[in-house]
């Protein structure tokens, strides 16, 4: 066992992995969660698309879609360039390909449900990630996988985006143990504060951390160059 599995071997984790469930949940909340996205997530995504350095023109892929308000903001932001989603819901991936062809009809776009611990693209595919809220939801052996994943398809000095839920306040800490104890598949568990040495063990550098609270909601928001 290395170093970064030994990191990770000790995380609580319900199961050996939530992917199955998670996956029926969210094709079950696809039409409801952009409430979710609207009261908690918006101002982090706007924080995250800010401090990426994205540039128009690039091969950008979004991990983990949900209800697509970040991909359009990477669709507005790179009109010419291509812009690939992921999301481990069918039913996810698709709302966020339909809503960004009506919005942006001229946009190359493209959003599949892809399983991100395996995706289907060669080594330095993509100029940029952005992930958001995914890591909560997966074990700890998934969460390296993925990591690994983001590494092995992003290009030399590329950048990986990354929004995690906050743990900087102890009353929403400790709601939100209690939520991913009732329905774990959907709430997770909290991981912000170990993933950053995740991130360095798989050698990115991290670039710019800052932490973004909406309506009593935490985000910490996460830059890492390749």
């Amino acid at each position: 066992m290395n170093r970064l599995e030994e990191t990770v071997s000790s995380w609580p984790v319900a199961g050996a992995t939530l992917a199955g469930r998670t996956r029926r949940v969210y094709d079950r909340l696809a039409a409801v969660y952009p409430l979710s996205t609207m009261f908690f997530h918006s101002r982090a995504h706007r924080c995250a698309l800010g401090a990426s350095g994205l540039r128009d023109g690039m091969n950008v892929l979004e991990v983990a879609t949900g209800s697509g308000e970040m991909f359009r903001r990477l669709v507005r932001a790179n009109s010419g360039g291509m812009t690939v989603g992921l999301d481990l819901s069918p039913n996810m991936a698709a709302r966020t390909q339909r809503a960004a062809r009506r919005k942006f009809p001229a946009a190359r776009t493209h959003c599949q449900a892809v399983d991100a611990r395996h995706m289907p693209f060669r080594a330095e595919t993509f100029d940029a990630i952005f992930c958001c809220y995914l890591l909560e939801l997966l074990s700890a052996e998934d969460i390296v996988s993925t990591l690994c994943e983001f590494r092995r398809v992003l290009r030399d000095r590329g950048n990986l985006t990354m929004v995690l839920i906050g743990q900087n306040t102890a009353t929403f800490n400790a709601v939100y143990k209690v939520l991913g104890k009732v329905a774990p598949a959907f709430w997770g568990r909290q991981v912000e504060r170990r993933v950053p040495e995740l991130i360095e063990s798989v050698r990115f550098e991290i670039l710019h951390d800052e932490v973004v609270v909406q309506t009593f909601y935490p985000s910490r928001v996460l830059v890492a160059r390749k």
